[in-house]
């Protein structure tokens, strides 16, 4: 009698051991992704996107984006409601080899770390502009690429210590195009472009150099300001479609305005424009006034990229971060869309790095989610003059290859219930 019920009971213990096994199956393959961000407004320009989705990660990448997603679908579900979703944001002209070195950018103090300033602000990716030669790079890369969270990309300087003051940054002899070009022929993920700046002389070699270095390896020349004995005109006519002229909207000594004294923009920089040049913001402690901005904006010579030029120094002046750098732009006239869309595929354009600053499926989930913010706010330039503007976009979640590394208000994190 004993041995018939077991008999009678094994096949029925089988089948709801099979019964619940497929029940308890099916629930976790429902879970298929392990994030899902739902009720945000994703503003994504690769892909033609500017209206409410909802968007899921898994193994930290883009695994689907769709009007409705299950919440049963993710492991892990939060709700942006009233929130823009963007691609993580590029900046494109930082100082980041931060150091022990007093009073130097490269290797020194006066860079900053890129994880202290880079999440709160969206950005994800920022590049480095220039602040290694082809002698230090490799520090730089050990000692921060590295280590760093945030991806750090880099210029790579014509001279070969970079950015390590003067007469070591000035010296013809240690600029060489073809150890330059070979170096980021060997880390071309990381290196971008070359750099020229920060050279007082008239001669043109190094430029020219430079030039050189950025042919051989097939990628941008950023030119930035600190070039006083090469005038404007000259130095948009040297530089080639694609290439990255900074500190667009300046006006200091160290090189000639965009905007002449009845402010028009200057018909060097109109021809330029045409030609395929690219105009960065490179705001910086004072990169950026609104005596050029204003009129260059209202003319048509909007930024092709929203460089902040982070270090030290420029970091608690009138550019305090990227996403009030954005804000800014936005109080001249430009729209939410304009300003996002440039400051994510469009830097990724033309820095030549396309798997990043999208949201495609399968491209990386590197996410910035903002609370655009009605009320009075104030903008400052480098002249300390002030404009009024009536939004402000504010970090309120970022992920970085699909994991969470800033979130303002807790929109991530679990309630708290005190028993």
């Amino acid at each position: 009698m004993k041995d018939t019920a077991r008999q009678f009971c094994m096949p029925h213990r089988f089948f709801l051991f099979l019964f619940f096994g497929i029940g308890i199956g099916t629930v976790s393959l429902a879970q298929v992704h392990d994030i899902i961000l739902v009720n945000g407004h994703l503003i994504d320009a690769k892909n033609g996107l500017n209206e409410p989705m909802d968007v899921a990660i898994l193994d930290g990448k883009i695994s689907k984006i769709a009007k409705k997603i299950l919440p049963e679908e993710g492991k892990r579900v939060i709700d942006v409601h009233g929130l823009i979703i963007s691609p993580g944001l590029i900046d494109p002209h930082t100082h980041v080899y931060v150091g022990e070195k007093p009073r130097t950018f490269s290797g020194g103090s006066s860079s900053v770390s890129p994880d202290d300033f880079t999440f709160r602000s969206g950005v994800t990716t920022v590049v480095d502009a220039g602040t290694s030669g082809w002698r230090n790079f490799e520090d730089f890369k050990a000692s921060v690429i590295d280590v760093s969270q945030t991806r750090v990309l880099a210029f790579l300087n014509i001279a070969g210590g970079g950015m390590q003051g003067n007469p070591a940054q000035e010296d013809i002899t240690d600029m060489n195009p073809e150890i330059t070009a070979q170096l980021i022929a060997n880390y071309p993920q990381y290196l971008v472009g070359v750099k020229i700046g920060h050279y007082a002389g008239k001669d043109w070699t190094p430029f020219d150099r430079a030039l050189e270095a950025a042919n051989l390896a097939n990628v941008p020349l950023l030119v930035e300001c600190h070039l006083p004995g090469y005038s404007l005109a000259d130095q948009l006519e040297r530089m080639r479609p694609g290439d990255i002229l900074s500190h667009t909207y300046e006006n200091i000594r160290d090189r000639e305005p965009i905007i002449d004294s009845l402010e028009k923009l200057l018909p060097e920089v109109k021809a330029a424009k045409v030609r395929g040049v690219l105009f960065d913001v490179s705001h910086g402690g004072a990169g950026f006034w609104f005596d050029q901005a204003i009129p260059a904006l209202r003319q048509g010579l909007t930024p092709d990229t929203f460089g902040t030029d982070l270090h030290r120094f420029s970091m608690n002046s009138g550019m305090k971060n990227f996403a009030n750098v954005l804000s800014k732009f936005m109080a001249m006239g430009m729209s939410l869309e304009a300003v996002l869309t440039q400051a994510s595929w469009k830097t990724a354009e033309a820095i030549k790095q396309e798997d990043i600053g999208h949201l495609s499926v399968e491209a990386v989930a590197d996410i910035a989610i903002f609370r655009l913010r009605d009320g009075a706010f104030g903008f400052v330039d480098s002249a300390g003059q002030r404009i009024n503007g009536k939004q402000l976009l504010e970090t309120e979640l970022t992920i970085r290859a699909g994991r969470v590394v800033y979130d303002l208000n807790g929109l991530s994190a679990s309630p708290y219930h005190n028993n």
